[in-house]
């Protein structure tokens, strides 16, 4: 049917609603929160106006609630929570920093928590149960049917961080002598029961061993009386115990949109998707960067004391370092007296040493999460960052030597500090990849101490290469 043109100019021309106009100030472009709409939300509540609150959470989706959540203060996120139905609650609370989720955990009702979990897949279910108190916890699980009960409880017997406590237990699943048309029929007569979010439907032999997989698109454009056994895929099943960074490799490396989860005998016991492995590798790669620099996850609700408590340790261990790395300056105090320039070059050598070994390390720490480096590659890989570290200190040589030069006139200094840079980056590149495999191998996370390691060698070869040439050739 062909709309008439009239039509089109009365819809360009009709006045924009308010919802609609909150809508577009709730978001920026990039879909980071308007500071504005904040302000909004934040007076609303202030002034009690429950009726604006309303309709300023409805130009939100779920998402948006959660991340609104954690602009406020903890007594306006209070005041907040009965304005949510649990349904919107139910899609909330997964998406809630923990911090801020524990906090509000507090201050639901029992009821309207069984409610909204009844409402979640069993993975995010567990992971909101998994946070609360265990007075709270058993109020809650035992407001809830007893299916959806138990299902959380099985899910939380499972190690954290394994595909156990990732995976959703609801899946679709066909024996494999099942037509098409069969298959379709039944997940049409069960569409209540199936999971909110699928991709595969499981074949499955009677044991309930998966033996393959039938995409819902294969499904869809094969004929009713093909069976399952011809269009079904290989399936890459996926111990329950397996740790989540390893589920997360293999999805990225076989190009994963779901897979499933079996137990020790190979009975299929759930599912994991895309979705739930995307959120694990923003997880890992968050706590990959916060262990490189020494710090655990300091969220928008963290305490001050708690962010100290995960940072000070490593602090004080880098004092220790740093003062060993220090002390070869007063091996070499003579030398510093007779000639002060050596004590404002010192820290020059010592900085770009640590700038490049961290480049190193970072790369080594990357490669090591994502399997590209190992014994196989490591002696090609070591001997490519060495080499590049030579080359960037012969080139940071010719720079600030000629510079010196030109400032001091005087050869031996100019030579005396190319040396030492090339020295400290070629042992800043060899430490920057050498320490994370070391601890790799030794079974230590790489991410977390290598960059306290590296800063030492490159600190205390820095002074020690720099003083120690400096007394050869100038004095």
């Amino acid at each position: 049917m062909t709309r008439d043109p009239d039509d089109l100019t009365e819809l360009k021309e009709r006045p924009r609603t308010e919802a609609e106009d909150l809508e577009d100030l709730a978001l920026e472009e990039d879909y980071a929160l308007n500071p504005e709409f904040v302000m909004q939300v934040d007076d609303a509540l202030d002034r009690g106006d429950t009726d604006r609150l309303r309709e300023l959470l409805a130009a939100l989706r779920p998402e948006d609630i959660a991340d609104l959540m954690g602009f406020l203060s903890a007594d306006d996120r209070e005041e907040l929570l009965p304005h949510l139905d649990p349904e919107v609650l139910a899609e909330v609370l997964p998406e809630l920093d923990t911090e801020i989720r524990e906090d509000i955990l507090e201050h639901l009702p029992s009821a309207t928590l069984a409610r909204a979990l009844g409402e979640m897949d069993s993975d995010d279910a567990a992971d909101v149960v998994d946070d609360l108190e265990a007075e709270q916890r058993a109020e809650v699980l035992a407001a809830m049917p007893e299916v959806d009960r138990a299902a959380i409880e099985t899910t939380l017997a499972y190690d954290e961080e394994s595909a156990g406590r990732l995976m959703q237990r609801e899946v679709v699943a066909a024996p494999q002598f099942w037509t098409v048309g069969q298959t379709i029929d039944h997940l049409r007569r069960e569409s209540d029961e199936l999971p909110e979010l699928f991709f595969d439907v499981y074949v499955v032999d009677p044991s309930y061993k998966p033996v393959g997989a039938c995409p819902v698109s294969h499904l869809l454009r094969t004929k009713r009386d093909v069976p399952l056994a011809q269009i079904m895929e290989q399936v890459t099943e996926i111990p329950v115990d397996m740790d989540q960074e390893e589920v997360a490799y293999i999805f990225d490396k076989y190009n994963l949109i779901s897979a499933p989860v079996v137990e020790p005998g190979g009975r299929l016991v759930g599912q994991i998707t895309v979705d739930d492995i995307v959120g694990v590798i923003a997880e890992e790669t968050e706590e990959d960067i916060l262990a490189l620099a020494g710090v655990s996850d300091a969220g928008r609700d963290a305490g001050v004391w708690g962010i100290v408590r995960s940072r000070l340790p490593w602090l004080m261990i880098n004092t220790l370092t740093a003062a060993f790395a220090v002390s070869v300056i007063g091996y070499f105090q003579d030398e510093i007296v007779k000639l002060a320039i050596l004590a404002v070059l010192m820290p020059i050598v010592a900085s770009l040493g640590g700038n490049a070994g961290t480049q190193t390390l970072a790369v080594a720490v990357r490669a090591l999460a994502s399997r590209e480096l190992s014994a196989a590659n490591a002696v090609r890989t070591i001997s490519r960052e060495m080499t590049v570290g030579v080359l960037n200190g012969a080139a940071l040589a010719l720079v600030t030597g000629g510079v010196l030069y030109l400032l001091f006139r005087d050869v031996r200094l100019a030579l005396a500090f190319g040396l030492a840079l090339v020295i400290n980056l070629f042992v800043a590149a060899l430490a920057g990849a050498l320490i994370p495999l070391a601890l790799d191998r030794v079974g230590r996370d790489p991410a977390v101490s290598s960059s306290v390691f590296v800063t030492f060698v490159t600190d205390f070869t820095g002074f020690f290469a720099f003083l120690g040439l400096a007394a050869l050739i100038l004095l």
